[in-house]
C-alpha cells in the first residue's frame, strides 16, 4: 500500500500527534500491563476509510462489554482516525486504534486508572504475499482451543490477544501463514486474525456469532456481496470435516480482505486451487471498497 513513505510518521496520543519514536504510553497503563483495552484495525482504500462507521460502532461495543468508558465520542474519534491519514499522506493503508484502561497502578483494579488512553496509527500492512491470493493458502488445525463466550468473548476485541499468539505461535512452529481454531466442543469457529468460509455447491457458510468468533466488518460485507449474487448465504457450525470436503474454502479479515484456501491439514480442497466463486467474491469486494468510505 503507498502513501506517505516520504512523511515522518505521526502518531496520536491523547490530544495530540507526535513523531513515531516519541509516541509513548506510560508503563503503569493497564492496557499495557494487563491488556486492559480494545482496538480496532480499520483500511483505507483511495482516499476513502471503508466502513468506518461500523469499525467505530464495533469499537465503543467492545468497550461498553469491558466497562471501559471512552473519553470521546464516536464523531470525533472518526476526526483523529482521518486526521491521523491526512498527517501521514495515507490514501491507501491501514489504521490502528487503540483505547485502553489507562494509566494506573500496579493492581488489577480497573477504578484505579481514572482516564482511558487513546492512541491512533495510520501506517501500511501487508498481511500475506500475494502469491497465497493467486495459489491460495495451506492450512493446518492447532491444538490451541479458541477463548469460549463464557471465558472472554472473542466478539470483544480485546488487547488480550494472547490466545490468538499461542495458535500463530503452532503456525510458526509448523510453518503456516494460518491456522484453523476450534471450540472445546472440536466446531470450527475462526482462525488467528480471519473469519473462515466454506462454499458446498452454492451455499456459503460461516459460524455464527453465538458460537464465539468476531464479528467481523469483512465477514459482514461478504456475507451481503454473497446474497447479492444470489449465493445461500447461512451462519451454522460445521467441523473440519465439512472444511476438509468443502468445494471451496476462504477467509477474511480486515488486513488480509479475502484469502483463498486450497488445503486444509493435508486434505485438498475442492481442485486444489482457488475456486470460482471465492474469485467472484474477491472481485466483488475489491469493488465494494473501491467505491465506497468515508473521504479523508
Amino acid at each position: 500500500m503507498g502513501g506517505g513513505a516520504a512523511l515522518e510518521r505521526l502518531v496520536y496520543v491523547d490530544g495530540r500527534f507526535y513523531p513515531k519514536d516519541e509516541a509513548k504510553v506510560s508503563v503503569f497503563d493497564h492496557g499495557f500491563l494487563y491488556g486492559d483495552g480494545v482496538f480496532e484495525g480499520i483500511r483505507a482504500y483511495g482516499g476513502r476509510i471503508f466502513r468506518l462507521g461500523e469499525h467505530l460502532r464495533r469499537l465503543y461495543d467492545s468497550a461498553k462489554a469491558i466497562m471501559l468508558e471512552i473519553p470521546i465520542d464516536a464523531g470525533a474519534m472518526q476526526e483523529i482516525v482521518l486526521e491521523s491519514c491526512r498527517r501521514n499522506g495515507i490514501r491507501d493503508g491501514y489504521i490502528r486504534l487503540v483505547v485502553s484502561r489507562g494509566q494506573g497502578d500496579l493492581g488489577l483494579d480497573p477504578r484505579k486508572c481514572p482516564r482511558a488512553t487513546v492512541v491512533c496509527i495510520a501506517g501500511t500492512i501487508a498481511l500475506y504475499p500475494e502469491e497465497l491470493y493467486t495459489q491460495g493458502m495451506r492450512v493446518m488445525t492447532v491444538a490451541t482451543r479458541r477463548n469460549g463466550v463464557e471465558h472472554l468473548n472473542p466478539r470483544i476485541k480485546s488487547l488480550n490477544y494472547l490466545n490468538n499468539i499461542l495458535a500463530k505461535v503452532e503456525a510458526n512452529q509448523a510453518g503456516y501463514a494460518e491456522v484453523l481454531m476450534l471450540n472445546d466442543q472440536g466446531l470450527v469457529v475462526e482462525c488467528t486474525a480471519d473469519n473462515i468460509f466454506i462454499v458446498k455447491g452454492r451455499r456459503l457458510m460461516t459460524p455464527p456469532l453465538w458460537l464465539g468468533i468476531l464479528d467481523g466488518i469483512t465477514r459482514a460485507a461478504v456475507m451481503e456481496l454473497a446474497a447479492g449474487a444470489g449465493l445461500d448465504v447461512r451462519e451454522d457450525v460445521f467441523t473440519r470435516l465439512d472444511v476438509w470436503t468443502a468445494d471451496e474454502c476462504f477467509l477474511t479479515g480486515t488486513a488480509s480482505e479475502l484469502v483463498p484456501v486450497v488445503e486444509c491439514d493435508g486434505r485438498r480442497i475442492g481442485a486444489g486451487r482457488p475456486g470460482p466463486i471465492t474469485a467472484d467474491l474477491i472481485g466483488r469486494y475489491r469493488a465494494l471498497y473501491a467505491g465506497e468510505g468515508v473521504e479523508i
